[in-house]
């Protein structure tokens, strides 16, 4: 924090102060019980979704450990988030970055981090359609960018297996978590990407409290943490829900899993909106629909405070002509 006159202001450095403490909202309206779902506000950093956190940690972590010169090119393989977060970091920190990102995902991601500066190669689908990315189509995405690394030699950042990217969430979502509640939680509820956000906010909260439960969100269809055959390959979880139990994923912190519909989460992404004046993601609609359940099944206190996410902002999912896709 800045100090005019003597006198501490406002006023932030640069937007990678933006990042975290992001507020706590009650979806009372949602749901007026029995429990309470208390949902962070993810969308609110700069980058509009929670893979801000992830991307400035493993940033300055990368720089720490030497594996990251200053000013060195970096490249990762994204659904669109992460590569969102980077953009904003990279941006202010003085690296040329480079995302590779299946064509599936929504074209609003590349239009938001070509705008921050980076450079956005957009590579075809093998096998999903557009806005339901499968593994496969993962896995071209990653094909690519490890090309591109190799001849650019760029830094890969590599989110599916890079430690601090759940570091980054027991450092900063959790013990926002465990502060903004009054260390009031009951159970914490998440859905899976690279797995980083599940993990090191499960495993913070674990630490203060045993007892939390906690949950893993997958798409119906979709649910190797349960260790259920993948019968729906594509839904409308982007980002998430891949057919894999990813590499980052712990299982001594899950409690249980909770499954979810396209419907479903469609329909609770509508319902924040209309209900609580917040237009967020079809993860952050999961979320809610799958604490709602979970509350609703008698697992838990009549009196229980599920806190959950709000991923991302709406913006990056609203239809774009076809001739973008």
């Amino acid at each position: 924090m800045a100090k005019v006159n003597g006198i501490h202001n406002e006023i932030k450095e640069s937007a990678l102060d933006l990042i975290g403490n992001t507020p706590i909202v009650a979806l009372d309206r949602i749901h007026p019980g029995p429990g309470r779902i208390l949902a962070k506000c993810e969308f609110m950093n700069p980058g509009a979704s929670i893979k801000c956190r992830s991307s400035l940690h493993m940033i300055k972590m990368a720089l720490e450990k030497g594996l990251l010169k200053p000013g060195q090119p970096v490249l990762e393989v994204t659904s669109g988030n992460q590569g969102c977060g980077l953009a904003v970091v990279c941006s202010v920190m003085g690296h040329p970055l480079t995302v590779t990102m299946s064509k599936g995902n929504s074209a609003q991601r590349a239009i938001h981090m070509e705008a921050l500066g980076a450079k956005c190669v957009r590579v075809p689908q093998v096998e999903g359609t557009y806005g339901n990315v499968t593994l496969a189509d993962v896995k071209e995405a990653e094909k690519e960018g490890l090309r591109i690394a190799e001849e650019t030699g760029a830094y890969y950042v590599n989110q599916f297996n890079n430690d601090d990217n759940a570091n980054s969430h027991y450092c900063t979502t959790g013990p926002e978590i465990w502060r903004q509640t009054g260390h009031h939680v009951d159970a914490f509820v998440a859905t899976v990407g690279t797995a980083g956000t599940f993990a090191g906010s499960s495993r913070f909260l674990k630490e203060k409290n045993p007892n939390i439960q906690c949950y893993v969100v997958e798409p119906e269809g979709s649910q190797p943490i349960r260790g259920c055959a993948i019968t729906k390959p594509l839904h409308l979880l982007q980002g998430s829900g891949y057919g894999c139990v990813p590499n980052l994923f712990n299982f001594e912190t899950l409690d249980g899993t909770l499954s979810v519909t396209d419907e479903e989460a469609s329909r609770y992404m509508k319902l924040i909106g209309e209900k609580e004046g917040l237009y967020v993601g079809y993860t952050s609609g999961a979320n809610v629909a799958a604490a709602v359940k979970l509350l609703n099944s008698g697992k838990l206190p009549e009196d229980a405070w599920v806190v959950t996410l709000l991923n991302d902002s709406g913006l990056k999912y609203t239809p774009v002509p076809q001739s973008l896709t």
